[in-house]
Formats: structure tokens, C-alpha cells, sequence
């Protein structure tokens, strides 16, 4: 039986999970019973929902979110969804019925499937992943499973029972990654299809840590890691990431996209490997080794940082976690770990 949580604790409650509905990841709504009021591609937007009283569409006022038709005849309305990753294991659920008040979904459950390429048909068999979960009015609602789930799923059916409305859908878990047939090929061992996930930063104050590591470089400032000014002499923020694989590193790329007057004025980047435990090293853990030196940041700027340029690498040191630095403060898009996995 799935465990109601406190959703403004996920993030503990859940650990080391991402979200792999996530739009920006490439979660993809693919097809719905009905989405008369409004579109169910806003279920897996990655901000939080917003508002617009008083504004009104063609079929009546305007949501930001998934809303259906009233009176449904079918026992319930659903969505089908394809995760941003090949497939993935579950851990939890959100469900946000933001600003739906008198129009929310009264209930909903989740249903998975695993399917090697291609999308679900009318034949596609579905396993229940959540059971149904009773859903109250303009909130966020959020469970945890009893244990991560025994199958990876490529899929996801949201049904909500009748009808109505929902702002967001969150699944959260931790994807499976298809490595390369090559154990010598060169993988981004950070990234989030990877299996790699951002595990603990000094300050996310205008945007979040697990930006760093997502496909591609983004839209604009809004989706990556920045961090609040800074105003005592010598500070520095960090962040710290689990790769997906341990492995020897081959080039570290810190990417500025969209930072223009809000980048940092220097980097640095640290590698540590602490094993296959699990165990995530402390910021000020002695272990960590200095893999990048201080090195200036420009705006709109991918640095990289090759094995020339590197240094603790080139003689098949093996690490498991890497650890920005950026001085004092600022905005980074995105951190690309290139390396070799150890198979």
C-alpha cells in the first residue's frame, strides 16, 4: 500500500530520485481520453502551476494543467505518458491539483508498462503501480511506495476518477541506463540517463541543483542550478553529484548558457570515489581531489577541461562523485562528467 507523504519533503522522503515525467527531461504526454478545458502536456511541466484569475479561452476559463470534460460516462478519464528516459524504477508519486477547486480529480491511480521501443496500443498490458488515491482540492498530494518497484517501467497511465482537473504529475525514481555495447566508449557519466543525480548543494535559492544534469542546454536562466549573492569575503557555493557508474574520467565541461550577468567568476571541480555503498561523501570530506584548478567563467560559455588540462586523472584513477566549486556565487547551466565506466 502506498504511504501518503508530506510533498514539501519529497526530495528526503525520497531520496537521490528525479522526476522522470519531467518535460525538461522528455517526458511526453502521447495520447488522453479527453482534454476538453485544458491540454494534458501541462501535466509535466517542470515549474510549479500558476494562476490567471479572471482570464478566459474559447471553452471557458483558462488552467494550468489537465482538465476534462464534466459528466464522464467511462468510469474514469486517463493519460498516457512515456518517460524522458528509457525506462525507469519507481519510487513515489505527486499529484498537484493546484488551483482546481470544485473541478479537481476526486481520485486517481497509476498504472505502468514496459515496452522494448515503440507506444502503447489497446493490446498493451498495464500493472498497477499506484493504487487508487482519494485527491482533495488545490494541493499537492504526494505518495511513497512500500518498496521501489520490482519492474522497470517505460510508460505511465494516469486515470482520474470521474473526471475534472489536475495541475501536475510527478513520478519519481531513478532511471535504468542503457550503456554502450563498447565498455571503452565515452559516456556523460553525470547524467541524469545515466543514472547520475544531483545529492547535495550549499544553496539553490533561484534555481534547483538537479538542473545540472539534464538532456541538453536548456531554455533560459530558469533551468539551471543559481545560488543567492553572496556577501561575505572568500565564500564559495558547491554541489555535488553521484555519476551514474564509477569510472575514469576524460573531459569535465561547466556550462554558463544563459548566465550573462550572473555567472560565476571562477570554478573549480573535485572527484572523490567512495565505492559502490551508496555512502554520498560530505562537502569538507578530505577525501576529495582536486581534478580542475581554479579556472575563470565567461557568460554563454561551454569551459571544458580535457585530461591535458586535468589533473588526478590520465592514469585510470577511478571516482564515483564529483564536487563544482564556483566562486564566489552564481548560475550554471549544466556539468558534463565525460568518462569511461568501470564495467
Amino acid at each position: 500500500m502506498a504511504t501518503p507523504i508530506d510533498p514539501t519533503r519529497i526530495a528526503s522522503e525520497l531520496p537521490h530520485t528525479v522526476d522522470l515525467l519531467s518535460a525538461a527531461l522528455g517526458g511526453t504526454i502521447l495520447s488522453v481520453s479527453d482534454e476538453f478545458f485544458a491540454a494534458a502536456s501541462n501535466l509535466l511541466t517542470p515549474t510549479p502551476p500558476i494562476q490567471r484569475p479572471g482570464h478566459f479561452v474559447a471553452t471557458g476559463a483558462w488552467y494550468d494543467g489537465w482538465e476534462t470534460r464534466r459528466h464522464n460516462a467511462a468510469p474514469a478519464d486517463w493519460a498516457i505518458a512515456k518517460l524522458g528516459v528509457s525506462a525507469g524504477v519507481l519510487h513515489g508519486f505527486e499529484i498537484d491539483t493546484a488551483f482546481f477547486n470544485g473541478n479537481h480529480a476526486p481520485a486517481v491511480s497509476v498504472e505502468g508498462a514496459l515496452l522494448d521501443g515503440g507506444h502503447p496500443t489497446a493490446a498493451t498490458p498495464w500493472e498497477p503501480v499506484l493504487p487508487r488515491q482519494p485527491c482533495g482540492p488545490s494541493a499537492r498530494h504526494a505518495w511513497r511506495l512500500p518498496a521501489p518497484s520490482a519492474t522497470a517501467y517505460s510508460h505511465l497511465r494516469l486515470r482520474m476518477y470521474p473526471d475534472g482537473g489536475i495541475a501536475r504529475w510527478r513520478a519519481y525514481g531513478r532511471p535504468v541506463p542503457v550503456w554502450p555495447s563498447d565498455a571503452d566508449a565515452i559516456v556523460d557519466l553525470a547524467h541524469v540517463a545515466n543514472g547520475g543525480v544531483a545529492v547535495a548543494c550549499s544553496d539553490e535559492h533561484f534555481g534547483g541543483m538537479r538542473y545540472l544534469n539534464l538532456p541538453g542546454r536548456g531554455k533560459d536562466m530558469g533551468d539551471g542550478w543559481e545560488t543567492r549573492r553572496s556577501r561575505e569575503p572568500g565564500h564559495t557555493d558547491w554541489v555535488v553529484l553521484r555519476l551514474g557508474a564509477r569510472g575514469t574520467l576524460e573531459e569535465v565541461v561547466v556550462d554558463t548558457m544563459h548566465f550573462r550577468g550572473n555567472f560565476p567568476q571562477a570554478v573549480e571541480v573535485y572527484a572523490v570515489d567512495v565505492g559502490e555503498g551508496g555512502e554520498t561523501p560530505d562537502a569538507a570530506d578530505e577525501r576529495w581531489r582536486l581534478v580542475v584548478e581554479r579556472s575563470p567563467c565567461k557568460m554563454d560559455t561551454e569551459h571544458a577541461f580535457t585530461t591535458q588540462t586535468m589533473r588526478g586523472v590520465g592514469a585510470g584513477e577511478v571516482y564515483s562523485h564529483v564536487k563544482m566549486v564556483i566562486i564566489p556565487d552564481g548560475g550554471v547551466k549544466r556539468l558534463r562528467v565525460f568518462g569511461k565506466r568501470v564495467v
